[in-house]
């Protein structure tokens, strides 16, 4: 809708602060005017010379005149006002977006002016051909990734644009607030009514074939992102993540793990304006890397493109999920694999449900485990004529030896200190395996005599 480097005149002032390679300006009462300026990757924050205290009188009246100039600008499609709430107010002024907030909302009246600094099409990234032809075939659920001023938002308003131009492809956008530079028939949806599955729900109805979902950030919105992704739509989402891997962790739990390839397929990550990272993601059933081949199950394998290497694996293990390094190797001084400290703690967290005790688990291998309870628990744990042991064995397809706790190898304890989701604790271990802890766990209290 905005035209990039076209927004109705400001003030004199306010102009000469917003140079050339300036991206954001701020202004808060009580203090001198800041700003960002630099490249992509590249940017510092400054004080801008030459300028004093801005006062509060002065920062009501550049509120009142960019008011002013929505009023005077409705022939504009591009001047609106975004959101208008107490205490905030946002305003789109061409290719300007101006955040005023407040007080009580904020601690004093704050103005801050973001425009976009450079805009690229595809061929500025100089992509490989077979990830251009992957993001032609826009059926896809795609991420593109990175730290805040990484360049997200620019690289999917190339994409979008090329989809728009080059592929033919009905293209719109969905954001909350809009902030992309596109071509005038690539419509942005903000949220209706405030509620951006209601945006959803419209833009089903609208048949596009592809869209982007700037600001992908709460639980809420990657759960719209994935009903949107599995009712056919093609969908681009740009999320804050300080890698590739981390923004798909960051689908997990939100959605199904089986429906997540279908959901995601591509990651993009993005630092310094250049594409450093691109993951795909697949199917597969078969064993995790390290486990026996009876212990199959669907497993997600996060694929570099495009090389095809696997470089990590997703699969449920218990009632745990992990992304787990399949080129861990086992080391010396009981270290392990990471596929096999990840099952230790998965494998440690299954027991402990059929045993309803305290347990801990060194995994010896991949059909091998010990399992350490305390030493007064041990015939509990065994079961009568081995029964449960056996029950265990069936349920894990481990083979398990019960061992007391004042047997656990040292190496085990540093292991269980060091993987902080187990909360390992040597006096609480202690503890457990006094009468309290047995009494705790329903153990009969036994009448002592008292003294007279």
């Amino acid at each position: 809708m905005a035209t990039y480097g076209d927004h109705p005149e400001l003030s004199a002032e306010v102009e000469a602060m917003l140079e050339k390679d300036v991206s954001t300006l701020f202004l808060k009462a009580g203090c001198v005017p800041r700003v960002k300026r630099g490249k992509i990757g590249e940017i510092e924050l400054v004080d801008v010379e030459g300028e004093d205290v801005w006062s509060n009188l002065k920062m009501e009246r550049l509120q009142s005149d960019l008011e002013s100039s929505i009023e005077a600008n409705q022939d504009r499609p591009d001047c609106f006002r975004e959101i208008d709430r107490i205490g905030c107010l946002v305003l789109q002024l061409g290719d300007l977006r101006v955040t005023c907030a407040t007080p009580p909302f904020s601690d004093a009246r704050e103005i801050t002016i973001v425009r976009p600094v450079v805009k690229l099409s595809l061929d500025h990234y100089q992509l490989d051909q077979r990830l251009i032809e992957r993001l032609s075939d826009h059926h896809r659920g795609v991420f593109i990734s990175g730290r805040p001023g990484s360049g997200k938002t620019t690289f999917a308003q190339a994409i979008a644009e090329y989809l728009d131009d080059e592929i033919g492809a009905m293209v719109k956008t969905m954001e909350a607030p809009r902030d992309l530079q596109l071509a005038d028939r690539i419509t942005q949806y903000a949220p209706l009514e405030g509620d951006l599955e209601k945006t959803a729900e419209i833009i089903f109805l609208i048949r596009p074939d592809f869209v982007i979902f700037d600001e992908v950030r709460r639980a809420r919105d990657f759960e719209i992102f994935s009903d949107v992704r599995l009712a056919g739509v093609g969908l681009l989402g740009v999320t804050h993540a300080n890698s590739a891997l981390e923004a798909i962790q960051r689908l997990i739990g939100k959605v199904e793990l089986g429906l997540v390839p279908q959901v995601l397929d591509t990651i993009l990550h993005v630092e310094h304006g250049k594409i450093v990272k691109v993951l795909e993601l697949r199917m597969v059933v078969k064993p995790p890397t390290g486990m026996q081949e009876d212990l199959s199950r669907p497993v997600i394998e996060v694929v570099e493109f495009p090389s095809g290497k696997v470089t990590h694996e997703m699969f449920a293990f218990g009632s745990e999920i992990s992304v787990v390094p399949v080129d861990g190797a086992g080391g010396a001084g009981g270290a392990k694999s990471p596929v096999l400290r990840f099952a230790r703690h998965g494998l440690c967290n299954a027991i402990r449900d059929m045993l309803h005790m305290r347990c801990e688990v060194d995994l010896v291998s991949t059909s091998q485990a010990n399992v350490y309870v305390p030493d007064r628990m041990i015939g509990a744990a065994v079961g009568p004529q081995g029964s449960m042991v056996k029950d265990m064995e069936d349920e894990t397809g481990i083979s398990l030896q019960i061992k007391p706790m004042s047997e656990m190898p040292r190496h085990l304890k540093s292991t269980i200190d060091d993987e902080t989701a187990s909360g390992f604790d040597i006096q609480e271990s202690r503890s457990r395996q006094s009468r309290a802890w047995e009494e705790h766990r329903g153990g009969k209290r036994k009448k002592g005599k008292r003294r007279r």
